[in-house]
């Protein structure tokens, strides 16, 4: 990201405690995943809910940065 935070945001930030810090990146984690499987549920209207999980797990245990 080439633009720094807004002073708004970080001080928001710095106001959390880390357990709510936590629980938001574990909702973000989960939306993705929630995301990705639209995404295969879209691209493979065949595949069975099973498939469609069994793949999403795959996906997240490969991801890498």
């Amino acid at each position: 990201m080439d633009e720094p935070f807004h002073p708004a945001q970080v001080a928001a930030w710095r106001r959390m405690s880390p357990a709510e810090k936590i629980e938001i990146a574990m909702a973000m984690y989960w939306e993705a995943r929630d995301l990705k499987a639209d995404y295969l549920r879209r691209r493979h209207p065949d595949w069975t809910a099973d498939e469609i999980e069994a793949a999403v797990r795959e996906i997240f245990l490969l991801a890498t940065t």
